[in-house]
């Protein structure tokens, strides 16, 4: 399978080929002084099923930490076209670690994610529960692992092209967000919510689990911890609301959900993901996944018209790191890491017409708060694509040897 992960695959041309599994190697080039790395190619991904095609780049960026000149890029990503063998099934995955081995945590599940996905055969029988079990089950792993995760962790935030829908699903602050046309604009929507104390939601469900919520001025005395004056996630991003065991003043979390992190998972920071599901249109013109180093101080709004603003998609990612290397040093005297990955739909005219549907389902530990109608017309959806993916491996019998033929997705019970 095609995957790229943060680092250099290989040394191959600088043209772009939708036949291309793997990533182009990774070149290096400066945003405000700082060595970067992108993509030196436009990656290319066809969807057969619909008739139209992904093209993408992805930079990622470490830090500036003027306190530590050492500390790695925590950021990872992954990128996985043809999963499972079929060629309308696309991954496409940002992961922010912290703590003390948070590269180590985000590079685990960069690489076991992904992997749990393409590994299981009922993934589009069941695509939301199936996809939140292997996010819960990739945090199981890793709590099992030689990692010491007790006070590291990883976001993650990712989107599953599944034919002519995007399949999302999120732990942490990192975020998605796809741009459509609405007249001679182009909008920005939201496919994942933050997870954090600022949402009420999960601001009670984590205090239901014994944590104390607090700003680090409101732990240390200087503020009232009684008053909740926390304003929203934009005015008060420099000293949000954080999780807190009681008497003690770790482990200090901005985010309510995330994979590792099993100090706080005890106060009820989770690694069951948010899940949704988006009805592509001719209308809707890229995504962005991204980590939060990008969106601490850009809305997505604003994201969304710097990638309109370039039609090479490498020029977009370049321009939005070097903003947000900008906008951190006119807040803070550091940036953090930034990863972006932006991908295009072309030809997407020949997917149809439908009208754009968003089906969310918000999945919390033991929750079952579907709708039933939405999931049933999803599921039928989704086992059309093993349909259509099946049509195509018939295709290629018939047109090519035998040996390059796409092998079937198992249907064996998953062990």
């Amino acid at each position: 399978m095609g995957c790229a992960h943060g680092k250099c695959c290989g040394h191959r041309s600088e043209s772009s080929a939708c036949d291309s599994e793997e990533f182009q190697e990774v070149g290096q080039f400066s945003v405000h002084g700082k060595r970067v790395l992108t993509e030196r190619s436009i990656e290319c991904a066809p969807v057969p099923s619909h008739k139209f095609r992904l093209e993408y780049s992805v930079l990622t960026q470490r830090g500036y930490y003027p306190d530590s000149p050492d500390k790695e890029n925590q950021d990872s990503f992954s990128i996985r076209t043809q999963v499972q063998g079929n060629p309308n099934l696309h991954f496409f995955g940002v992961f922010d670690g912290h703590g003390q081995l948070g590269t180590q945590c985000s590079n685990f599940v960069r690489d076991r994610l992904v992997d749990i996905l393409a590994d299981n055969p009922r993934l589009l029988d069941d695509p939301f529960n199936e996809y939140s079990s292997a996010f819960v089950r990739t945090n199981h792993e890793l709590h099992d692992s030689e990692i010491d995760d007790t006070m590291s962790g990883t976001t993650a935030i990712t989107v599953l092209v599944v034919g002519d829908k995007l399949l999302v699903a999120n732990v942490g602050d990192s975020r998605a967000v796809i741009a459509h046309k609405v007249g001679n604009r182009i909008i920005a929507e939201d496919l994942s919510s933050d997870q954090t104390p600022f949402r009420r939601d999960e601001y009670e469900r984590v205090k239901l689990c014994g944590a104390r919520v607090l700003s680090v001025d409101q732990v240390e005395g200087l503020k009232d911890p009684d008053i909740q004056a926390w304003g929203d996630e934009e005015s008060e991003g420099s000293d949000p609301p954080r999780l807190w065991v009681q008497n003690g003043m770790y482990p200090g979390t901005a985010f309510t959900r995330s994979i590792g992190d099993s100090t706080a998972e005890r106060i009820g920071v989770i690694a069951d993901p948010e899940v949704s599901m988006v009805q592509l249109t001719p209308d809707h013109v890229f995504f962005i996944v991204a980590s939060d180093g990008v969106f601490e101080f850009l809305s997505s709004q604003a994201v969304v018209n710097m990638v309109a603003s370039y039609p090479d998609p490498r020029d977009a990612c370049a321009a939005i790191a070097g903003e947000s290397y900008k906008r951190w040093l006119e807040h803070e005297n550091r940036t953090d890491d930034i990863t972006i990955i932006i991908v295009h739909f072309k030809d997407l005219g020949n997917a149809g017409a439908n009208a754009a549907r968003t089906a969310s389902l918000r999945m919390g530990r033991g929750s079952s708060n579907s709708s039933f109608t939405t999931a049933s017309e999803m599921y039928r959806s989704m086992r059309s694509e093993i349909s259509d993916f099946e049509t195509y491996q018939r295709t290629v019998s018939n047109n090519r040897s035998p040996a390059i033929v796409v092998p079937s997705p198992s249907r064996s019970p998953q062990s």
